[in-house]
């Protein structure tokens, strides 16, 4: 059996948490994936999860393999500078002003390290302040938790990361703005920065007041702290000019990633000129990689962006996550489940609770056990939703009105079969 080889050689038998499906006994085990499919041992499925956010085209897409064979026949590393990287920060920036220089690394957690790092240095200050329910990678820093109160000086949430080490890391209550003021004063001249989820996409989906956007940019400059928006899941996927476009707000520095790389590893950190001319060799903060800017995810990440900028994958997918949010309400509803749905841009989420949900304590009080039945319901539908209620649903530009049709048919007999299962 694959599983138990797998066991043998990796941790928990996976190389990364999210594709264990603790409420499975086995994980996927994927053998290919096309459009908005992926074959699986469990057949084909039509894919809501994406990679976590990362495919917005669909899988697979012809213009992304095209771009990727053709610089294969070029060669595919060189750890030299070229002009097509040149090109792709070239049209980044066009969509998104705020960076003015940036550097391209390789994964999101390397992005958000180095942006938190160069705010450290420019500011020559050390608290960072995160939010409850954010994500931010697998560095030290940010893999810290919640406690009580407006702001907690942080815990580790991993073993292995020094106490020393994250009590430089305030945690505050996500789109709390009260809660976020009080904390900038009981840190005081020690902020270096603040860094958030624009839109929270690792917590669920909690879609943020624009007043609590407002309030980091004005705090943050009130006090000579730097702004980091973490736009590794809404970067390009919210529009071309990702969240900081669509709320108006601009930061100081910017990580991106999923999106950009065209399902490729990729991950960017950028910003202000003045801050980023920081970053060796211009300055003194650090960053270096062989595969940095890596000749085959920008193949691919170019190849993403031309297709985007028609606009027309945006049309399909933003209208394919509408359809399906309204979907899952409306199959819900018939079926006598109390049930919140969350929606922006191809991003959907649904919670089994009554209320609305706008913090990561709202989604906390949600039934996380009857999301994790429809799941394991759905897949034998042929639909693989987001494995946890703490996950994002996507979807991409190949979700076209017949899959969403498909999709709708199979949920409205998945939420059937759940009030068939629990009782109500």
């Amino acid at each position: 059996m694959l599983f138990e080889r797998a066991r043998r050689v990796f941790p928990g038998g996976v190389n990364s948490p999210a594709r264990a499906l603790k409420h499975l006994p086995t994980p996927l085990v994927a053998k290919g994936a096309s459009g908005p499919y992926l074959y699986t041992d469990r057949g084909r499925l039509v894919d809501y999860c994406l990679a976590f956010g990362a495919v917005i085209l669909g899988h697979a897409h012809p213009r992304v393999k095209k771009a990727v064979e053709e610089q294969l026949e070029r060669g595919w590393i060189y750890a030299l500078l070229t002009e097509q990287e040149v090109e792709f920060a070239e049209r980044i920036k066009r969509h998104m002003p705020s960076l003015e220089k940036m550097r391209i690394v390789n994964t999101g957690t390397e992005a958000t390290m180095n942006a938190i790092r160069l705010a450290r240095g420019f500011t020559k200050r050390d608290v960072l302040i995160k939010f409850d329910g954010n994500f931010h990678g697998s560095h030290d820093y940010v893999l810290v938790k919640a406690g009580s109160g407006a702001a907690t000086w942080g815990v580790p949430t991993s073993a292995g990361i020094p106490q020393d080490v994250v009590k430089l890391t305030v945690v505050v209550p996500y789109n709390d703005t009260d809660a976020f003021t009080k904390a900038v004063r009981e840190v005081g001249d020690r902020l270096a920065a603040v860094i958030v989820e624009p839109v929270a996409g690792n917590y669920g989906l909690i879609i943020p007041d624009l007043e609590f956007l407002k309030a980091l940019r004005e705090e943050t400059e009130r006090v000579g702290a730097l702004l980091i928006f973490d736009e590794v899941i809404t970067g390009f996927r919210l529009g071309l000019s990702g969240a900081q476009g669509r709320f108006g707000i601009r930061p100081d520095l910017t990580t991106l990633g999923k999106v950009i790389g065209g399902g490729f590893p990729i991950g960017i950190f950028g910003g202000r000129a003045d801050v980023m001319d920081l970053v060796a060799p211009s300055g003194p903060v650090y960053n270096a990689g062989t595969y940095n800017a890596h000749p085959v995810s920008v193949a691919a990440g170019l190849a993403v962006l031309a297709e985007l900028e028609t606009g027309e994958p945006y049309r399909m997918a933003d209208e394919a996550a509408q359809r399906l949010a309204k979907a899952v309400e409306d199959a819900a509803g018939r079926t006598g489940f109390d049930v919140v749905v969350k929606q922006i841009a191809s991003m959907f989420q649904f919670y089994f609770k009554k209320g609305d949900v706008k913090t990561p304590q709202d989604v906390r009080e949600s039934d996380e056990r009857l999301y994790l039945k429809l799941h394991e319901i759905a897949l034998r539908h042929g639909v693989y939703l987001a494995p946890s209620q703490y996950e994002v649903n996507f979807t991409s530009a190949a979700h076209t009105r017949e899959v969403v049709e498909q999709t709708t048919a199979a949920l409205e007999e998945a939420f059937k079969e759940l009030k068939r299962e629990v009782g109500r």
